[in-house]
């Protein structure tokens, strides 16, 4: 049985595009915030924006692409071949 998989459309990159700038923003406000209020010190800071900060982005990213649409499986794989011709 096969599906129709319809592609995600220009809306839908727009979407992603401002829903990673949202969560980068949302992030980086509550890391000042934190800071603000006296719970995390500049050594706690850094190794927040260095190490979990990314690991964060890639949160929200892969939360957009699923919630967007642009989440495949192994059924929309295709098998590439390479001439042996050449």
């Amino acid at each position: 049985m096969t599906e129709n998989r319809i592609s995600p459309g220009p809306a839908a990159s727009s979407a992603f595009q401002y829903g990673m700038i949202a969560g980068a923003v949302l992030g980086l406000t509550s890391v000042g915030l934190l800071y603000r209020s006296g719970h995390l010190t500049p050594a706690v800071i850094g190794y927040v924006l260095l190490a979990l900060f990314p690991t964060y982005l890639v949160i929200v990213a892969t939360l957009l692409s699923k919630w967007l649409g642009y989440d495949r499986d192994g059924t929309s794989l295709r098998p590439v071949y390479r001439d042996r011709t050449e």
